[in-house]
């Protein structure tokens, strides 16, 4: 079912000096309603790994924050943030910490070209798919700075096989988005 938005704020209210700010909400209501739905998404699944895992292994789940341990996952991301942050004492620290905010932003840059809503995508590009692929796959390099500049091999192979597992993803997905986009063209 498509909605026609200009009708929605048209009807919404017939006050002509706050039209510009209804259109606004309109168009933030289908990008958070994304963002909510996944966030969820991802604390439900947490939730059921963690309690399939405590059943298969025969052991009491998380069940001590919240209801039925549904908060662990925020009382682990509260943790996270407020871990310190540690710096190799030998290893090139501008890599080290430049690194994970090169694969970050490489992710969070994809969205532009995803549609949000009909006809609302933050970047409106004939290339989109493509371009989504490019910028996904600069996220590797991230994962090979920050392994790399700790000046540990150990580190650094780890670094290695973050970088392959991302890489194992993006070939098929490439494939099968490639496929799609070329039975598309004909």
């Amino acid at each position: 079912m498509i909605i026609n938005t200009t009708e929605a704020i048209n009807s919404f209210s017939k006050l002509e000096f706050l039209k510009e700010v209804y259109e606004i909400i309109w168009m933030l209501v289908p990008i958070l309603t994304l963002i909510l739905g996944i966030t969820i998404g991802v604390l439900v699944i947490v939730w059921l790994e963690r309690e399939i895992s405590a059943g298969v292994q025969q052991r009491i789940g998380p069940e001590y924050a919240g209801p039925l341990g549904i908060l662990q996952a925020i009382a682990d991301g509260t943790k996270l943030l407020f871990k310190e942050n540690l710096l190799p004492s030998r290893g090139n620290t501008l890599l080290f910490s430049i690194g994970p905010s090169i694969a970050v932003i490489s992710i969070l840059l994809s969205y532009l070209v995803i549609p949000f809503g009909y006809l609302l995508a933050l970047a409106d590009l004939s290339i989109g798919v493509f371009l989504w692929i490019a910028i996904s796959s600069i996220a590797p390099i991230g994962l090979l700075m920050s392994g790399y500049g700790s000046n540990n091999k150990y580190s650094f192979l780890g670094g290695l096989r973050a970088a392959a597992q991302s890489i194992s993803y993006e070939i098929p997905l490439t494939l099968c988005v490639l496929s799609i986009s070329l039975r598309v063209i004909r």
